[in-house]
């Protein structure tokens, strides 16, 4: 059994609007598993603690893992990722979004390994920044607190200006080669396309 990342804490951020499914996309399954379920199943394979960053706490108490909610008004990833730091008793958290079916510990474990010297590990999948895939540390607190009191939500463009290691294409398909950590499920169309899609949808 490989080792916990004993620095880090897992943290989903379920805090998505879901205008574009008629069911929630966490609860969609992927070879029998809810995606959350799945993805709550990896993290405790990685990470000793865990969250779910969520404003509908009642549909997600029975998966038995610990639910915050946002600390600000201002809903959106960087508020649960505020969140998530100010809650976690460790330096750093990973986030990942509730709706991506095949998230890879491997790549997860490879970008922990880079994080020295940083402030977060960032993946670049064909170059497009992902943050909702992503190593954050606690020194961030401060500097997104000042952006969201200053109207800023935008997590890739806060990121520019702060230490970060991307990781590139070439190295997230070293354990991920093609790359599905990345799929995520916004759309019926996106369901049928990466998932077998709920009967009726």
């Amino acid at each position: 059994m490989s080792e916990l990342l004993k620095d880090c804490t897992g943290v989903i951020l379920a805090g998505g609007e879901n205008r574009r499914m008629p069911v929630l996309k966490s609860f969609l399954k992927v070879n029998g598993s809810k995606i959350i379920e799945k993805n709550l199943s990896i993290f405790k394979t990685l990470f000793k603690e865990n969250f779910i960053v969520t404003n509908q706490p009642e549909i997600y108490v029975r998966l038995q893992t610990p639910l915050l909610g946002d600390v600000y008004d201002t809903r959106g990833p960087m508020t649960g990722v505020l969140t998530s730091l100010l809650n976690a008793s460790t330096p750093w958290v990973f986030v990942s979004a509730c709706d991506m079916p095949y998230i890879n510990q491997d790549l997860i474990r490879y970008m922990a390994d880079k994080r020295e010297g940083f402030d977060a590990v960032v993946p670049l999948p064909l170059g497009k920044t992902e943050p909702l895939f992503t190593f954050y540390s606690n020194r961030l607190i401060l500097e997104i607190e000042k952006a969201l009191c200053s109207g800023k939500r935008g997590l890739k463009d806060f990121l520019i200006t702060k230490r970060v290691k991307y990781i590139t294409t070439r190295e997230i398909k070293k354990t991920d080669p093609e790359m599905r950590s990345f799929i995520n499920i916004n759309t019926l169309e996106d369901a049928r396309l990466f998932i077998q899609a709920p009967a009726g949808l």
